[in-house]
């Protein structure tokens, strides 16, 4: 049914949310032991967090936009 199909697509949001998030964590860990090791500086490493979070951002946004307009399309069935 409609409502189970939302109820679905919500859920592969909220995973693709987590993907995301996980995605973003590992890259600032990566940051973290480049910066630790002295193979970047600190000004670089905060330019990578902010480009990191910028892109986990945009990304949240797409899923969150994907998920309104398949809602929408789910429920003018």
């Amino acid at each position: 049914t409609r409502k189970g199909y939302t109820k679905q697509s919500r859920a592969e949001a909220e995973s693709a949310r987590v993907s995301l998030r996980n995605a973003r964590r590992d890259a600032l860990a990566m940051l973290k032991e480049l910066l630790k090791e002295k193979d970047i500086s600190e000004d670089e490493e905060r330019r990578g967090h902010d480009v990191i979070q910028k892109l986990t951002d945009d990304y949240v946004a797409k899923v969150e936009t994907a998920l309104t307009q398949k809602e929408t399309d789910l429920m003018a069935i």
